[in-house]
This record gives C-alpha cells, sequence and structure tokens, in this order.
C-alpha cells in the first residue's frame, strides 16, 4: 500500500496532532537531570591504517546501560569536524571499513549502537508491558519518563556532549547523518544539542504516530505498535493516552527545536516510512531546509547517486541539486 495523500496535500501537511504544551519543558528538564561530567572511556584499535585513529568509545547512561560506539579519527594536528552516523531500526553501526570513507573526506565519524539492537551497547532498563517485539511501544502504558526511546534520545545527546569535548574534535563542526531510525536521531541530536550545525536525513522514521495507526500495518518497523492494540487492547480503549505519550517521542515534534540547516531525502515510494509522515516533519521545521523527492525509491538502499551527493554535503562541497517541493 502506498501513502494515500496526494502529494500537493503533503507540502502543506503538519501531522495529525499537535505538540504537547509541555514538550519542550519535558526535554529541557531530561536534558537537566544528566550528569554534568560523562563517565566514558576511549580505546584504540590496533588497525594498523597509516592516515586514521580508530578508538571504541563506550560510555554509561543514568540507567547504568553502557553505550558502545565506533570512531575514526584522521591523523591530523588540526581540529577535524565530526559525523554522527546513525544506523537503522534493528541494526548496527556500520562496519570499520565501511565508516573509511568519512576520513577519506576529511572528516571524523562517530557512529552509535542504539541500545537494545543488534549492536554492543546494553540496555539495562526495565520495562512492564508489551516486550515481545520492537521498541516504539515499549514502556509507553507506564508513561512517557519509561519510554525506551526517550533513553535512547538522551544516549545521542550524551554521545554529542562527549564527543564536542575532546580536544581534536572542531566542536563548531558537528554534523548528523542517517537513514530510516538513523534519520530520526539524526533530527533528534540536531533538536536537542545545539552544538549539531548540518543535518542530513534519509526517509526518517518514528513520525506522525496517528497517521501510522491511519494508514495500517504495512511492514515489521510499526508492527509492535499495531501488535500493542491487537493483543493488549483490540477496542482501542487506550489510544488517546499511548499517543499522548508517544507524542514526546514523535519526531515531527521534535522539528521546531532544531536551528541547523537540514536536508531530508524523501522517497516517493516509501511504504514503511510513509511520505506523509516525513512531510509533517519536514513542513515544521524552522530552519534552512531542503528536501529531495525521490519518485521511483521506497524504504531501500539508495546507492546511485545519493552515497555521492551526501558525502559532498557533509564535506561542505556544493553540489547543485533541484529541491522537489
Amino acid at each position: 500500500m502506498q501513502d494515500t495523500m496526494p502529494l500537493e496535500e503533503m507540502k502543506t501537511y503538519r501531522g495529525r496532532q499537535e505538540v504537547p504544551e509541555d514538550f519542550d519543558q519535558f526535554w529541557d528538564e531530561q536534558i537537566e537531570k544528566l550528569p554534568s561530567s560523562y563517565n566514558y572511556k576511549l580505546t584504540p584499535q590496533s588497525f594498523n591504517l597509516p592516515n586514521v585513529d580508530c578508538y571504541e568509545l563506550t560510555f554509561e547512561s543514568p540507567d547504568k546501560s553502557t553505550i558502545y560506539a565506533k570512531c575514526i579519527f584522521p591523523k591530523t594536528e588540526s581540529k577535524f569536524p565530526v559525523v554522527f552516523n546513525f544506523h537503522g531500526y534493528m541494526g548496527q553501526s556500520s562496519d570499520w571499513a565501511t565508516l573509511l570513507q568519512y576520513p577519506a573526506a576529511g572528516l571524523g565519524v562517530v557512529a552509535m549502537d542504539v541500545r537494545g539492537q543488534s549492536g554492543k551497547s546494553q540496555d539495562k532498563s526495565i520495562y512492564n508491558g508489551n516486550t515481545v517485539k520492537g521498541h516504539i511501544i515499549r514502556g509507553a502504558i507506564e508513561g512517557r519518563e519509561k519510554l525506551f526511546f526517550k533513553d535512547v534520545y538522551l544516549d545521542v545527546y550524551e554521545l554529542v556532549e562527549i564527543i564536542a569535548g575532546l580536544p581534536q574534535v572542531d566542536d563548531k563542526k558537528l554534523y548528523t547523518y542517517g537513514g530510516s531510525q538513523g534519520g530520526a536521531l539524526s533530527l533528534v541530536a540536531a533538536a536537542l544539542n545545539p552544538k549539531i550545525s548540518f543535518t542530513t536525513v534519509i526517509y526518517p522514521f518514528l513520525s506522525d504516530f496517528k497517521r501510522v495507526l491511519e494508514l495500517g500495518n504495512q511492514d515489521e518497523p510499526y508492527d509492535e505498535f499495531f501488535r500493542y492494540f491487537k493483543f493488549s487492547d483490540p477496542f482501542h480503549t487506550t489510544e488517546a493516552q499511548i499517543l499522548k505519550t508517544l507524542s514526546y517521542i514523535d519526531i515531527k515534534n521534535m522539528a521546531h527545536r532544531i536551528k541547523n540547516p537540514v536536508k531530508l531525502i524523501t522517497g516517493l515510494e516509501d511504504k514503511i516510512c510513509f511520505p506523509s509522515t516525513q512531510f509533517a516533519i519536514y513542513n515544521r521545521l524552522d530552519c534552512d531546509k531542503e528536501m529531495f523527492l525521490l519518485p521511483e525509491y521506497g524504504h531501500e538502499d539508495m546507492h546511485v547517486h545519493v552515497n555521492d551527493v551526501v558525502l559532498n554535503w557533509l564535506s561542505g562541497s556544493q553540489i547543485a541539486l533541484k529541491t522537489q517541493m
């Protein structure tokens, strides 16, 4: 099933629900609760690569979870920009070899494993309710403080703070990039931490949950959302409350906080992160922004031209593309 909303309507669509009145207060308070200094460890890796330094970064979250990230930094005496590269849902950070494309362009790169998914990060939080499948709904019946993704978003904030504080890093040139869940976390990093100066995202996940319910269960990433109602609340008596709770992790609700430039790439054939849910993010951005539409692409790898374009954006090169909005 494709998105049923006409493209012309998407161009002004802002999502099915408004931002909670206390949304900014909630997230500001969550950040204020974080420790003033971070317990982290940067461990050198012996890969014998002549032009880069590789490290494993681990740090402890407030709930005592251990968060893991790969870091590759160019060998230079000058401070360098850093790209935070976030992976897709249920996955893990890219291989070391794949990440080498960034230092080849003069960029450092940091790739975090999202807690509780396929990588090395550990999730030590305990949740009541649905824990059979997926993370969107996890903790939702207990309220916004217990949401799994609330903790992930704070992990992202801490990661940026740690890297920005390293003496070899140019903290005025911190960039975020990712697709799907990675796109969502790239936007979260910019929304929560003003140190981010540029963001590129591809088909961002975790947006406009009410619209997702309307469009129905189309693929695995949102399956858990529908399983909650099917097995725990078939009459949808808790729908309003669940949607209100999830609104605090809804990416479209983060958009107004982002002040750095954003480039967003959307495949119009996307049947997982429906285009209308991505437009809901874009249309709420109050910053320098551009959206690029790919009519023939869905929620899939984009190896034709797109990677070259993104790497050039991140390295500061200017590629003239027509903004399709």
